[in-house]
């Protein structure tokens, strides 16, 4: 692995169109002052470019916040940029794509703009994978595993508050057969951008908030063990500053993020304050807390946020994604009892069938999935639930892809995330023969999602005549479809509610950020429409 001295980096600076700012217009030199002249140094401006998950967004957040903390400006475009950074995901083959799809027109910006450099990090640059990615990806300058993402301002030799004697010779650790770089610095990198003011939030009304790092888990499918390395938590303590830094400035609803964010926790040093926990898990590996926080316990001291000295505190609390392995008596009991926990939970089931996964290297059972979806159901009444769900996987049969259409119909989730599965170099599923042939994937998630979208309009319609409260966060045009669609009376806002629904209706713009009570009035398979309470009906 490359030492300090040798890792790439990528000095924008040197750039000639930026060295210097041009003379303005109509101004005449005195030449007799040009030995005291100074050079004046354009910093890049820049854009970012997300792919994937939510924690990805998290992590462009935190890099252009130290790239405007360094001077550099947010350009309007990724026409108009000097500096393009692109947060890739590598989950789906169809996400690699679409950034490889772009290496003509990144190639084209540079020709039209010398100065211009390009940047690529995310779960698409890995410890292991160094060899391929200039082929890969010609029009790219300068690679960063999603570990070297504190460095960026370094790396591109900006004077921001990561300097270069903060470059890390990383830490490298064997997942399976190859090697991956850990998160061990994040917690930390973090930590101080949070000190410093440093994360550029997207958002005023809603913030994401990383609380663990990488990836402890066995599915063969996923690449995010090798691209993000072994579970990294970040301490209780830095976590609640963080949310009590937000709850001050005014944020609605935060969402708590990690690649297997119910397992935080069980990686750091046991703490007096939790020595009542106890136990571990039911599923999967087995894994003892010792006096170890958990997820359960943060949610408690998230939820007691503004309990004293009349400080407000965070009345929406959400977090994603979660693995059935530590969804534990513990975090439903918390659920149902801190009132600032939204009604909806993301749990990821992946197949119906028992055989596929084992093959999928799940390690729990159809049985075990079920029995957690009632014990949810009967803590947290009407909770709302969504899942993802892979078709196509290797051996499954049609008989296994009948038994995940019934998984649906016995749960009857809100909301599925489905994809067909395709093969991503470096993980174990590749030595399994990929055998259900392209077209009966596409077959069997086509009769996924009608199964699914048939499910989720029932249960939509159940709200309509319901009362709802609406968290509002953005004005969108409205969409040409019958569910959506009401008498325009000003902009369409949208915003959802506690238990996730999409729901649109028509207000001012000075909603946006408020909550607001709607009575839904009509509902289609993803989103629901209604008015709000008091607004007299114009139907």
């Amino acid at each position: 692995m490359p030492t300090r001295s040798e890792l790439p980096t990528l000095p924008v600076l040197d750039a000639p169109s930026l060295r210097t700012r041009p003379p303005r217009a109509g101004a005449r030199p005195d030449t007799g002052l040009e030995e005291y002249g100074t050079e004046t140094t354009v910093l890049p401006s820049f854009h970012v470019w997300t792919l994937g998950c939510q924690m990805n967004m998290s992590d462009s957040e935190e890099m252009a916040g130290a790239l405007l903390a360094a001077g550099c400006s947010e350009a309007a475009g990724i026409e108009q940029a000097d500096l393009i950074v692109i947060n890739t995901c590598s989950i789906r083959e169809a996400a690699e794509h679409k950034v490889i799809g772009r290496m003509g027109v990144l190639g084209r910006l540079k020709e039209a703009n010398p100065a211009l450099r390009v940047v690529l990090t995310g779960c698409s640059v890995r410890a292991d994978n160094q060899g391929v990615l200039q082929r890969r990806y010609p029009a790219v300058d300068l690679f960063l595993r999603p570990d070297e993402e504190p460095e960026l301002t370094a790396r591109l030799g900006l004077a921001g508050l990561t300097t270069a004697d903060q470059l890390g010779d990383g830490r490298f650790q064997r997942v399976g057969r190859s090697v991956a770089a850990t998160a061990d610095r994040l917690p930390g990198t973090r930590a101080a951008a949070v000190e410093e003011g440093r994360i550029a939030r997207s958002r005023g009304v809603k913030a994401w908030v990383p609380i663990v790092y990488g990836c402890d888990k066995t599915c063969t499918y996923c690449i995010v063990p090798f691209a993000r390395g072994p579970e990294r938590s970040r301490p209780y303590d830095d976590i609640l500053a963080e949310v009590g830094q937000l709850a001050e400035a005014g944020y609605r609803e935060l969402t708590l993020l990690g690649q297997n964010v119910n397992s935080w926790g069980h990686d750091l040093e046991p703490d007096r304050r939790f020595a009542h926990i106890a136990g571990g898990r039911e599923l999967g590996r087995k894994q003892a807390r010792d006096g170890r926080p958990d997820i359960a316990a943060l949610l408690r001291g998230i939820d007691a946020i503004g309990d004293d000295e009349g400080s407000s505190g965070i009345g929406r609390v959400r977090f994603v994604t979660s693995h059935p392995w530590d969804l534990t008596d513990r975090l439903i009991a918390a659920m149902a009892e801190c009132a600032s926990v939204c009604e909806h939970l993301h749990l990821p089931v992946q197949s119906g069938d028992d055989e596929v996964l084992r093959r999928m290297g799940r390690q729990y059972t159809v049985e075990a999935y079920l029995d957690l979806v009632d014990r949810l159901r009967a803590a947290v009444p009407g909770i709302s639930l969504t899942t993802d769900i892979i078709t196509g996987f290797c051996g499954e049969t049609e008989a296994q892809f009948e038994s995940t259409l019934e998984l649906l119909r016995r749960v009857r989730f809100d909301q599925v995330f489905a994809a067909a599965y395709s093969p991503r170099p470096g993980t174990p599923a590749v030595r399994l023969a990929d055998d259900v042939p392209a077209a009966e994937k596409k077959r069997r998630l086509n009769e996924l999602l009608a199964a699914q979208e048939a499910i989720g309009l029932e249960l939509n319609q159940a709200w309509v005549g319901r009362r709802t409260e609406v968290l509002v966060d953005e004005i969108r045009q409205p969409r040409q479809h019958d569910h959506e669609v009401v008498a325009g009376r000003g902009p369409r806002l949208v915003g959802r509610n506690r238990e996730h629904k999409l729901v649109h209706f028509d207000g001012p713009e000075r909603l946006v950020g408020e909550l607001v009570e709607v009575h839904i009035e009509r509902a289609g398979p993803y989103a629901l429409v209604g008015r709000r309470v008091g607004e007299p009906d114009h139907a």
